[in-house]
């Protein structure tokens, strides 16, 4: 499996791969010198370099003769580009997203009947394509009702968290994004769905679950979202809950009334975009900085010193030097924990692809450098903050963790490394005590820790 993008094609990922694990098959790490038989590249459309990215790996997968399967956004809007890049891909074009959840146990049956063989990968290939072209004739996605729900993986193969699809799809028209185009009108997972899920995550030993979906906000299935995660912590007893990338305008009294309790993560990720009204009104998005602000304080008066991060966009078509500057402004009045700042990227089929007024390459650059360097500054103060703090952090799996430490992950999304001082090293999934005793530095194999700790 290799997956790009956020963190519902993640969930998407590891229930692909627990289907798969579940019908007898292997998974196997990416590997060039031994490849396993089928690779899934499960793909983003968010920004032109995601989908350049998506093409030098299947590109490089291609050539080391294994069937390559691509899935995800990027596919289904552009299936035809990806397939053309070699003749052993197979493109699940559309919306057919149940089709790889379905595909393990059939193409398990295809290698029991012996209909599967040597040489590889030439009639894993064709098998795979027959069981996809067949599944397709058989129920059209269009009459698989909110199938985006199959994807609810009770195991998960490549993290230490759980993760719960709420919702999926969204109803806005943003001037500038893909993302709705490729998943369609915003459907809600039912309630009691994601109760008995919840329930079911809990019952494993998961200690936390991350509520996710392409915008969160809009569940809307008999309660809103605050109405949903009163419910879920109602219907659990200890599972921690956190949410993913929230909208400023969904900040509201009655919603932080909720989050204020102990099993709320006090980390979130706000869709704020700019800080400029007049470019927030080009971009089509329903609020304005103030209500961005407000919601700020509203998130800081019932979470003690919360981790906030904003998702920042430079360079759209229309933004001004000024209103670049009223953004610089806003994250620093806000004080961002961190900024996700990325360039603006046209997407076709967007409205601002269209737009005349661009910002040019270098300036963006210089935008996202100094928005950069914004975020590696409120980091670092945030990081200073919790020393000394105390914390709990879920354990994850780290095989480059030095000999008596633990890699976690706390409640405000800080990675640390945890000295075990009786020895004693917690499992992965375990949710642990912790000192917050310095900022670390150090980067060990290709991981990077923000803080060092001690197990309590």
């Amino acid at each position: 499996m290799y997956t790009l993008g956020c963190k519902l094609n993640q969930l998407e990922s590891e229930a692909i791969a627990g289907a798969f694990r579940d019908a007898g098959f292997s998974l196997l790490p990416l590997n060039e010198d031994d490849p396993a038989d089928v690779v899934i590249v499960n793909t983003c459309t968010v920004t032109s370099k995601a989908e350049q990215k998506a093409r030098r790996i299947i590109r490089k997968l291609a050539r080391n003769n294994v069937c390559v399967i691509v899935g995800g956004c990027y596919a289904r809007m552009d299936a035809e580009s990806i397939a053309a890049i070699d003749r052993r891909i197979l493109v699940l074009a559309g919306d057919r997203k149940s089709a790889l959840l379905d595909l393990p146990a059939a193409l398990a049956s295809a290698l029991e009947a012996g209909a599967v063989c040597e040489p590889r990968p030439f009639r894993v290939y064709d098998s795979i394509a027959s069981i996809l072209q067949a599944d397709a004739r058989r129920l059209p996605a269009s009459n698989k009702p909110k199938e985006q729900f199959r994807y609810s993986p009770d195991t998960f193969s490549f993290h230490s968290r759980a993760f719960l699809k709420i919702q999926d799809g969204c109803n806005r028209r943003c001037a500038y994004c893909r993302v709705r185009l490729a998943r369609g009108a915003s459907v809600s997972l039912d309630a009691e769905q994601a109760l008995t899920q919840l329930n079911a995550l809990e019952a494993k030993g998961y200690r936390e679950a991350v509520l996710t979906g392409v915008n969160i906000n809009q569940y809307d299935a008999g309660m809103d979202l605050a109405g949903l995660v009163a419910y879920l912590l109602n219907g659990t007893e200890r599972i921690r809950i956190r949410l993913s990338s929230i909208e400023p305008e969904g900040i509201t009294k009655e919603f932080c009334t909720v989050i204020s309790d102990v099993r709320v993560c006090p980390h979130f990720h706000l869709s704020v975009q700019t800080g400029s009204d007049a470019v927030l009104a080009k971009m089509r998005r329903p609020y304005t900085r103030d209500i961005v602000e407000r919601g700020v304080a509203l998130l800081r008066s019932v979470k003690d010193d919360p981790f906030l991060a904003g998702d920042i966009i430079a360079g759209f078509p229309t933004e001004t030097a000024a209103d670049f500057e009223e953004t610089l402004a806003l994250c620093r009045r806000i004080g961002f924990s961190w900024i996700h700042a990325f360039p603006y990227s046209p997407r076709p089929g967007t409205e601002s692809f269209r737009f005349k007024e661009k910002v040019n390459d270098r300036e963006i650059v210089r935008r996202v450098d100094a928005l950069s360097a914004l975020a590696r500054a409120g980091r670092r103060l945030y990081i200073g903050r919790q020393i000394g703090k105390r914390a709990e952090a879920v354990i994850e799996v780290n095989e480059h963790t030095p000999p008596g430490f633990a890699a976690g992950i706390t409640e405000t999304y800080l990675k640390v490394l945890l000295h075990a001082p009786k020895g004693e090293i917690p499992r992965a999934g375990d949710m642990v005590p912790c000192t917050l005793t310095a900022a670390e530095h150090t980067r060990l194999q290709q991981r990077s820790f923000d803080l060092r700790g001690i197990l309590l």
